[in-house]
């Protein structure tokens, strides 16, 4: 009975953990696509300087 349990156990986890997995890279695709717009969409700030992609 253990044994059966625990391959049940371990079917739920793994079903869990690749679910999670499918949200996390639609999550990953998303702010993938807001940081290319960003990116492609920046605007050059002051005069005479090279517009960064970054914020630091």
């Amino acid at each position: 009975m253990v044994p059966i349990l625990l391959v049940l156990l371990l079917a739920l986890i793994l079903f869990g953990a690749g679910f999670a997995a499918k949200v996390l890279w639609w999550i990953a695709l998303a702010v993938l696509v807001i940081w290319l717009l960003g990116f492609l969409t920046r605007s050059t700030t002051g005069t005479g300087t090279r517009a960064r992609w970054y914020r630091w």
